[in-house]
């Protein structure tokens, strides 16, 4: 009889350990979320050196080239601002689960389509999936992150993006120039990725307690905290030039290295994304050295040379010019767009942060889809390289104000510092 307390004692505490589902470790968990949140954007990519291929077997014009790649940014705006909150309200691993599924079956979309309908089809299925992982996996990589080491989890989250576009248009090349059937190897490899990512997930453990208002969640909210407009105000033709040079070269610039520079080469298109997002991956910490605000302003000031060779090559038709001024350019891509995120981020309180980054990311993904579905109507009319020009010019001068704007605003918080700074 007196054994029946510990028996029972154990009893109890081996069923409760069988109905607790088993889940993968802390660790484990976390290198794998930041691998996916890294395939989302390799995927992202991924089209970009297969457009000229799709374009040469179906025959579609420029203008609806550049509108299957800039409707895939106008998918994903809209559905993180519709589904961006939700995860804090039913959890990180049901809204990663249906995105990962919804990515999967965008990726078997651009296996089965045959013309450009298909193709703008299959954007905008990835489009959503992404924007509905966006702020979930971004979460998700932080709170999984070790508890000593959550700047960690917050630098992946800022240079995964960044890094996977680079990859991703590099492999996507390399695959056109080396493979007969280089649909089938990226998008089928990237279907089985996803569909095994999302039996993965099934086993992680969740990290948010669900909470009543997600439908509530659904209404796009979009405001500037107070303390953040002026600073947000400066930084717009930040945001403007830096994404609407990202979605001129995720775009167009395959169409360039064939009709300006005379090259078909489908590493060389990969290469062009590459260098861009490469150099805009590692600029955060090339830039992190220097005290605030002088990384946006050697940013922007990089976005300006970057963007005067970028000229100087299409007028002399120069490859290797083209190239340095694209790995010049990257590093205000990255450097400036992650100084400013971090200086605009503290200036929010943390209920105010989620409407703050849909505001961002307003700014960022209309300048990155909208001009260059612009450029691709022109392309007609005016002709590739002169609507290229004419593209990176108007983002020069606007570079140019962007880089005074930092530097004036620098001088005026250096000569009035806040109250109580």
């Amino acid at each position: 009889m007196p054994s029946t307390c510990p028996d029972l004692a154990v009893s109890t505490a081996a069923l409760a350990a069988r109905a607790k589902p088993w889940r993968l470790p802390g660790g484990v968990t976390f290198v794998l979320l930041a691998a996916v949140l890294f395939a989302f954007f390799f995927a992202a990519s991924a089209p970009s050196p297969l457009f000229v291929v799709f374009q040469h077997a179906w025959h579609f014009s420029s203008s609806m080239l550049t509108v299957a790649f800039a409707i895939y940014a106008i998918a994903l705006l809209v559905s993180l601002l519709v589904a961006g909150s939700l995860s804090d309200h039913i959890g990180r691993r049901p809204v990663v689960l249906g995105a990962l599924v919804l990515q999967a079956v965008g990726m078997g979309l651009f296996l089965l389509a045959h013309d450009i309908g298909g193709l703008i089809f299959a954007r905008v299925v990835q489009g959503v999936a992404t924007g509905i992982a966006s702020g979930a996996l971004s979460a998700a990589v932080v709170e999984a992150a070790p508890a000593s080491r959550k700047r960690l989890g917050a630098l992946i989250t800022s240079v995964s993006p960044l890094a996977g576009l680079a990859v991703g248009a590099l492999l996507t090349g390399m695959a056109v120039k080396f493979s007969v059937q280089p649909v089938m190897w990226v998008f089928g490899g990237l279907a089985v990725v996803f569909a095994v990512g999302a039996v993965v997930v099934l086993w992680m453990p969740e990290t948010v307690t669900p909470r009543a208002g997600a439908l509530a969640s659904l209404v796009p909210r979009v405001s500037i905290p107070s303390r953040a407009r002026a600073e947000f105000m400066r930084g717009v033709p930040v945001f403007v030039v830096v994404w609407a040079l990202g979605g001129l070269f995720l775009s167009l610039a395959p169409s360039l290295m064939l009709h300006v520079f005379g090259i078909d080469n489908g590493l060389v298109n990969g290469l062009t994304v590459a260098v861009l997002s490469g150099m805009g991956a590692i600029a955060p910490t090339l830039l992190g050295r220097l005290a605030a605000p002088r990384p946006a302003i050697v940013g922007m000031a990089s976005m300006v040379l970057g963007l005067v060779l970028l000229l100087v090559s299409l007028a002399t038709r120069s490859l290797a010019l083209f190239f340095v001024g694209t790995a010049v350019a990257g590093i205000g891509f990255g450097g400036a767009f992650s100084a400013l995120v971090q200086t605009l981020a503290p200036l929010a309180q943390s209920h105010e942060r989620g409407e703050l980054f849909a505001a961002i990311f307003v700014v960022s993904y209309l300048a990155f889809s909208l001009p260059a579905m612009l450029a691709g109507f022109l392309v007609a009319p005016l002709g590739l390289l002169t609507t290229a020009q004419g593209y990176a010019a108007v983002l020069l001068v606007i570079a140019v104000f962007g880089t005074w704007r930092q530097w004036a605003g620098a001088r005026a918080d250096r000569r009035d510092p806040p109250v109580g700074g």
